[in-house]
C-alpha cells in the first residue's frame, strides 16, 4: 500500500496480527474513513473516496483479515472553508433552507446512504455520528489543552509548534506556515487551528454544548481524532480520505493524535507509527470534470441521481472508478461513463450465457483457474490495482471449454473484491428509464414484437412507423447492435 505519510509503498503489517488460520483469532485490519459533512448532497467526486475505501476493505477481507471499518458522519463543526475559516456548513444550510439543523443532517445523511447502497458499497462496521461523541471530544481536548492549546475569544486553539514534524503529511511547510489558512487575531502560528469554537456573545447556535472554554461546538479536525480513537483505538491500521484532506485536515488530525498519544515534542516525530494515530494514511485522487460541475458552490453539481436521471446505472460509475488507479486523477465525461456501461453490459451478457449452461449447486474452481486467481490476487495486492484486476476478470470470462459452474465460482470470488455485483444482476437491470420518459419497459417490448412481425412480413413502412413511435418516446432501437441490446432509452 502507498502510505501518504512516507510517500512510499509499504507491506501491510496489522496492528492486531492475531493467529492466521485459527477461527476467531484472524488477523484484524482496522480502518477509518473520513465521511461526509451532511449539509448537501454528495457529488460523484465525493463518492469516489467511498468506492476506493470499499475496494480497500474488500481486498483486506479477500486477503483473510477481519475488517473493522468505520466511516463518520460530520453533522457539526465543519466550516465553509476547509482551512478553518468561515461559518459552520450545517448552520449555514439550516438557515438558508429555513429548517432545523437536525432535519438537514437527517435528510442528507439518508441521501448519502442511498448513494452508498446504489454503488454497492458495503456497510462499515460502524457509522460514527459526530454529535454523539461531543462529551468524548471535550475530554480529549481537556487532556491536551495544557501543553498544546491556548484560548482566544473565539475558541480554544491548537499550537502546531508543540508537536514534531507538523505538516509532514502535506509536504507543505514554509517559514510563513500554511498559506491557505486565514489569519485570526491572536493566533501564535498561521497554521494553528481551533479545536473548540465558542458561540459568539449574543448569539445562539442550533448545535452548541457547555465546555470548560464556554458554550460552543467542536472543531472539525477534533471530531475525527476522537471518533477514530474511541472506536478503533490508537494506533489503528489505515486512515483513508480524499487527497484534499492530505493538505490540512489530516495534518491537523495527526497533530492532535501526537499530542494525545505522545505528550510533547520530546516524544518524537512521526517516525514512530503510533504517533500519527494510524500506521498508514491513504488518499484517493480527484475526479476531474472540465465544466466545473464538481463543486457544490455553484448550486448545480454532478450527483449520482443526475446520472440515474440520464439513464445510466450507478454501477457504471463504479466501473469507471475501477478502471483507473485510485491515486491517479480520473476525468469524468458522459462518453467515458457510456463506455463503462457498455463494458458492464458485455460482462452481463457473458455471465447470463454462463448461468444458462451451469448446473445447480456450489462448485469449487479447478487447477486451471489457479494462475488467474494468483494474478488477480497480485494485482489487488499491488496497491489496489483494480484496472489490472478487471482485465484478469475478463480473461476468465472469455475462457473457452471450461466448466461454466467453475468459471462462475471464480468470477464470484473476484467480484467479491471488485464489488460490481454482476452475478446478481440481469441485463434488464441496466435499463434505467431517464427522467421525463413515461413509456414503460413492457410497452416497449410489445411495440418491438409488433415491429419484428412487420419486418418478418417485409412491411417496412409499418416497421419504420413503429420505430418512429418509439423514438418519440425516447427509445432508440438498435438494429444490429453487436451487444444484442435491442433498445435503449435516450
Amino acid at each position: 500500500m502507498f502510505n501518504s505519510l512516507t510517500r512510499q509503498l509499504e507491506e501491510f503489517q496489522p496492528v492486531h496480527p492475531g493467529i492466521p488460520g485459527v477461527p476467531g483469532k484472524e488477523p484484524e485490519a482496522r480502518v477509518y474513513s473520513c465521511g461526509p459533512t451532511v449539509y448537501n448532497y454528495p457529488h460523484i467526486g465525493n463518492m469516489r473516496a467511498y468506492v476506493f475505501a470499499d475496494i480497500l476493505g474488500r481486498t483486506l477481507s479477500f486477503k483473510g483479515y477481519k475488517l473493522t471499518h468505520v466511516i463518520n458522519i460530520t453533522d457539526v463543526g465543519h466550516l465553509t472553508d476547509d482551512a478553518d475559516d468561515g461559518e459552520d456548513k450545517m448552520e449555514k444550510m439550516a438557515r438558508t433552507a429555513a429548517k432545523s439543523i437536525w432535519d438537514i443532517a437527517q435528510h442528507y445523511t439518508q441521501a448519502y446512504w442511498e448513494d452508498i447502497k446504489a454503488l454497492n458499497i458495503r456497510q462499515p462496521a460502524r457509522w460514527t455520528i459526530a454529535t454523539e461523541y461531543v462529551p468524548q471530544m471535550i475530554a480529549f481536548a481537556e487532556k491536551i489543552a495544557d501543553k498544546h492549546c491556548y484560548e482566544l475569544d473565539s475558541g480554544l486553539y491548537f499550537d502546531v509548534s508543540t508537536v514534531a514534524d507538523y505538516g509532514r503529511l502535506a509536504r507543505a511547510q514554509t517559514e510563513d506556515g500554511e498559506g491557505r489558512i486565514e489569519a485570526v487575531e491572536g493566533k501564535r502560528n498561521a497554521a494553528d487551528f481551533a479545536i473548540w469554537r465558542k458561540t459568539p456573545r449574543g448569539e445562539k447556535r442550533q448545535m452548541e454544548w457547555d465546555s470548560p472554554w464556554g458554550k460552543g461546538a467542536p472543531g472539525w479536525h477534533l471530531e475525527c481524532s476522537v471518533m477514530s480513537s474511541e472506536v478503533l483505538g490508537f494506533p489503528f491500521d489505515i486512515h483513508t480520505g480524499g487527497i484534499d484532506h492530505r493538505e490540512i485536515h489530516h495534518p491537523n488530525e495527526i497533530a492532535q493524535n501526537q499530542a494525545f498519544c505522545c505528550g510533547d515534542k520530546a516524544s518524537g516525530g512521526l517516525d514512530l507509527p503510533a504517533n500519527s494515530g494510524a500506521r498508514v494514511w491513504m488518499h484517493n485522487n480527484f475526479l476531474v470534470e472540465r465544466s466545473g460541475k464538481m463543486s457544490k458552490s455553484s448550486g448545480e453539481f454532478l450527483r449520482l441521481q443526475l446520472l440515474i436521471d440520464k439513464g445510466y446505472h450507478p454501477l457504471a460509475y463504479r466501473m469507471m472508478c475501477l478502471q483507473a488507479h485510485y491515486r491517479s486523477e480520473l476525468e469524468f465525461s458522459w462518453e467515458g461513463l457510456g463506455a463503462a456501461l457498455t463494458r458492464l453490459k458485455r460482462m452481463l451478457i457473458a455471465i447470463g450465457q454462463l448461468k444458462d449452461r451451469a448446473g445447480e449447486g456450489a462448485v469449487q474452481a479447478g487447477p486451471r483457474f489457479a494462475p488467474f486467481l494468483e494474478r488477480f490476487d497480485a494485482s489487488v495486492s499491488d496497491d489496489l490495482n483494480t484496472a489490472i484486476a478487471l482485465t484478469v476478470f475478463e480473461e476468465v470470462l472469455a475462457l473457452k471449454k471450461v466448466d461454466p459452474a467453475e468459471k462462475l465460482a471464480v468470477l464470484a470470488e473476484m467480484d467479491g473484491v471488485l464489488g460490481l455485483g454482476v452475478l446478481a444482476l440481469e441485463r434488464e437491470d441496466l435499463r434505467i428509464k431517464p427522467k421525463g420518459i413515461d413509456i414503460g419497459q413492457s410497452e416497449i417490448e410489445v411495440v418491438l414484437e409488433a415491429r419484428k412481425a412487420a419486418r418478418a412480413n417485409k412491411d417496412f413502412a409499418r416497421s419504420d412507423a413503429l420505430r418512429d413511435e418509439l423514438a418519440t418516446n425516447g427509445v432508440d432501437v438498435m438494429d444490429g447492435d453487436p451487444l444484442g441490446w435491442e433498445w435503449k432509452l435516450a
